[in-house]
């Protein structure tokens, strides 16, 4: 007997060893969401909102490497699905998108909820396609996720509502062959890369995500030439544990020594990174670039070889023509600063800090309500959490507090919107991280600007009962906006969150919910989420006037900030 159209996707995607689909049911998806129920291997998450479902999807494809996959109904089930498609689409990594639509003979007329899905997609997508006929399947599938998996992209397949029960008439198993290949630049190209490095006294390594597969490699390199390792955020995972050269992250969440490492080289090796912020590139010195995608040779600074390939192979090639460097002195002057910051940062970790500050220096930038240390929480949490647990972070400050205080020590894993920079990712990510890791611990550090965009999938999470913690770092401002009018002379405005009691709404929702109001309740209520088994959120009162200073603070920056307490200290009753 032929099967029907859901019948061959979801046999497919059992295959590709989905285990996993993230949605919101609907009428067009109703004989997907049927075929999946009578499954066996393959489970329905049935998320509160679709936004929610791309993340978790996502962050599940980042984890295992392989298809990540959600699906969203017709029209508006589908438009949700957006944010977190750019994610995955902006993380490189691949997700199939199962979209609903209107009965094919409606298509084109406007019909209700109708939306034209080939167009909402065509900037997120690899590959986007409308099964219009059962004939086309399993081809348009395979194709799909094809696509998805060689680019390491998104791709996504619309189904009408009225084709998902249709019977295939020439009925054959989808079929995926797909290996990775395995590149490396011409002789030529790696034996001038070794040239100019030779040529090099002090050079400087900037490592990201993509030669993470290269560890040993790298590390290789960086004894080789004496040379300080500057990791993008997602480089930690893979590079900061154990790891005598690095020198932790450059940027806004960074520290002097690796931007002392990038500025004092004369010669920048960038391997696997495409880090985006031009401004914290070394300007005139000698680059290398090794990266698999050959668009990224240069296109953040200029480079005088690049070298498309994988990281790895590319390193064994290049390292045999590498004469070893004797003199430390380009490290050690890094690795000495690095020291010196991480000392001073533990010194901000303890709970105690505030009250140590002399009260006349402490005016405007005072922390009045006895609220707790954003970077004592991290520090607490990360002190607390497993070896290998798996974290992730909503962007803003949340990032900033884990990029400084918590190691990726051990098998520890990392997920943000680190590409994209969403609101809203921590919590959902986790969510799809805990179904797949059902047996490691997952530990969300979320902002309370973030945690209260997509609220409604706490209840997923009880639903499913996912044994995830969440963190909140519950300053009840969007800090990082508040940063940024602060650094600029502006002073706050419109980011102040009038936030309820998350633990209360948490308890309220079947979890269990902690509240920590102040330093000296920090260390029993991290414990008391770390001992407690299922679900918890962890709601911590941190300080809103505590400030992360970058790598490299500007005259202007710190000019602009005293200009915005002053008017902020001196507002009107009518403001």
């Amino acid at each position: 007997m032929a099967r029907t159209v859901a019948r061959v996707i979801v046999d497919a995607l059992r295959e590709l060893e989905v285990r996993h689909v993230f949605g919101v049911v609907g009428d067009a998806l109703n004989p997907l969401t049927d075929a999946i129920r009578t499954t066996e291997g393959i489970e329905w998450v049935g998320c509160r909102h679709e936004e929610a479902a791309a993340f978790a999807a996502g962050a599940q494809s980042q984890l295992s490497g392989g298809l990540g996959v959600c699906m969203g109904t017709v029209g508006p089930g589908s438009v949700h699905l957006l944010n977190g498609l750019y994610d995955a689409a902006k993380s490189r990594t691949p997700v199939l998108a199962i979209a609903g639509q209107v009965p094919s003979a409606e298509i084109g007329g406007d019909y209700f909820q109708e939306v034209d899905n080939d167009l909402l997609f065509r900037d997120v997508a690899v590959f986007r396609a409308t099964v219009l006929s059962p004939e086309q399947l399993p081809r348009l599938l395979e194709a799909a996720v094809r696509a998805a998996l060689a680019e390491r992209g998104v791709a996504v397949l619309t189904v009408p509502g009225d084709l998902g029960e249709q019977e295939l008439t020439d009925d054959r198993p989808a079929r995926f062959p797909h290996t990775r290949p395995v590149t490396r630049p011409d002789d030529e190209g790696v034996r001038r890369a070794a040239e100019l490095i030779n040529a090099g006294e002090r050079v400087t390594l900037l490592v990201g995500r993509g030669a993470r597969e290269a560890g040993p490699e790298v590390r290789e390199l960086a004894e080789r030439l004496a040379a300080p390792m500057v990791l993008t955020l997602k480089a930690k995972e893979g590079f900061e544990d154990a790891n005598p050269y690095q020198v932790g992250q450059t940027g806004l969440i960074g520290n002097p020594a690796a931007a002392h490492a990038l500025d004092s080289c004369d010669t920048l090796v960038l391997l696997g990174t495409d880090f985006p912020y031009r401004d914290w590139y070394p300007q005139g010195r000698k680059a290398v670039q090794i990266d698999l995608d050959e668009r990224h040779l240069g296109r953040r600074t200029p480079v005088d070889v690049g070298l498309a390939g994988d990281t790895a192979a590319t390193l064994r090639a290049l390292l045999p023509l590498l004469d070893a460097v004797e003199d430390r002195t380009h490290l050690d002057e890094a690795l000495g600063k690095f020291a010196d910051w991480q000392q001073g940062q533990r010194k901000l970790a303890d709970t105690r800090h505030d009250h140590r500050l002399l009260g006349r220096l402490r005016s405007a930038f005072d922390n009045r309500d006895g609220d707790v240390r954003p970077e004592a929480l991290a520090a607490a949490v990360d002190a607390a959490a497993a070896d290998d647990a798996v974290f992730t972070s909503d962007t803003g400050m949340a990032t900033v507090w884990l990029s400084r205080f918590v190691t990726m020590r051990g098998g520890r894993r990392l997920l943000g919107s680190y590409n994209l920079g969403s609101m809203a990712n921590a919590m959902p990510q986790a969510l799809g991280a805990q179904l797949h890791y059902p047996d490691r611990q997952v530990v969300a550090f979320c902002g309370d600007g973030g945690l209260s965009m997509l609220l409604g999938d706490l209840m997923t999470i009880k639903t499913h009962r996912l044994p995830v913690k969440l963190v909140v770092f519950d300053n009840r401002r969007l800090g990082m906006v508040k940063l940024e009018q602060e650094q600029s002379g502006l002073p706050e405005f419109g980011t102040e969150l009038d936030n309820p009691d998350f633990a209360a709404v948490a308890t309220a929702l079947g979890l269990t919910g902690i509240r920590v109001t102040g330093p000296d309740e920090l260390a029993d209520g991290v414990r008391r989420a770390f001992e407690t088994p299922g679900p918890v959120l962890l709601d911590v009162l941190t300080n809103p006037q505590e400030i992360a200073v970058p790598a490299k603070p500007t005259v202007e920056q710190g000019w602009g900030f005293a200009i915005a307490k002053v008017k902020e200290t001196l507002r009107s009753h009518g403001e």
